[in-house]
């Protein structure tokens, strides 16, 4: 497939894409359509799309400054954008009040890049947190200790639950912060570059995690990465955010042979 931008090319992935939107359209849990978002000067969202369907493991990949961080803060609704809308699960996110969007966040799992842990708090209350703040959903919990267990066995570290955030290597940590996330059993799960600052082999434990999560759970997976590795083995499509824009689209093996100069820059070694 070829992805150089021209108009005839352009017209041709857009005709593409939204045939496969009217395909899978009942699918779809993410709808990011026509987005824009300025700062002053900066046009860092010009008019982006995105669609995430279900059960999917979708790669946004950006440099630098893209706009990627943008995107995912008008995503939860931390941001408003300019111009154009964005659905999760059905739902406009701008016509949501505060009661009805925090409900929907907790159907929204975040592994953030520096997994933001508390280090006042031990792995177990880092756990028992969300489930603090999410009472509607779980119901009053009198007795936490089976969904703190589960949740931090489908990481492999059971027994880190009286450590302290400090007790634990980066990688330890990152694995913490995905099972906090995945104590409220989300639907969907945003990844803010999942393997930043690890070593190799424990990023690839890390992606193989995220495989085994979205296997067992059934969940939606947004993954924001500049790890080509990761993208390959994780990704099931890809979304390369340029100028703005969704440049281009498709699965890893056809955009790393894609001959456009943007497009070959983030393949490049």
């Amino acid at each position: 497939m070829n992805y150089d931008m021209n108009k005839d090319t352009q017209k041709i992935k857009n005709n593409e894409q939204h045939k496969l939107i009217d395909h899978l359209e009942g699918n779809a849990v993410i709808r990011i359509n026509n987005v824009t978002k300025t700062f002053g000067d900066n046009h860092v969202l010009n008019g982006f799309n995105l669609v995430l369907y279900e059960g999917e493991n979708l790669v946004v990949m950006g440099k630098s400054g893209s706009g990627k961080s943008v995107m995912i803060k008008c995503l939860v609704g931390l941001m408003a954008p300019d111009s154009g809308y964005i659905e999760v699960m059905g739902k406009e996110i701008s016509t949501l009040d505060r009661q009805t969007l925090d409900k929907l966040r907790s159907d929204i799992g975040f592994l953030f890049q520096g997994s933001a842990l508390y280090d006042s708090m031990t792995v177990r209350e880092n756990l028992e947190f969300p489930m603090r703040r999410h009472r509607d959903k779980l119901g009053n919990v009198k007795d936490t200790t089976p969904l703190v267990l589960e949740a931090l066995e489908n990481v492999g570290l059971a027994h880190t639950m009286n450590l302290m955030p400090d007790e634990l290597s980066g990688g330890m940590k990152r694995r913490v912060a995905l099972a906090r996330t995945l104590i409220l059993k989300p639907k969907i799960i945003l990844y803010d570059e999942p393997t930043s600052g690890l070593d190799p082999i424990t990023a690839k434990e890390i992606i193989e995690l995220m495989r085994s999560i979205q296997k067992k759970y059934g969940t939606s997976s947004l993954i924001i990465t500049h790890d080509v590795d990761c993208a390959r083995v994780i990704s099931e499509r890809m979304v390369l955010l340029v100028d703005g824009i969704n440049y281009a689209e498709g699965t890893y093996s056809e955009l790393s042979a894609s001959t456009d100069p943007k497009v070959e820059a983030f393949f490049k070694k």
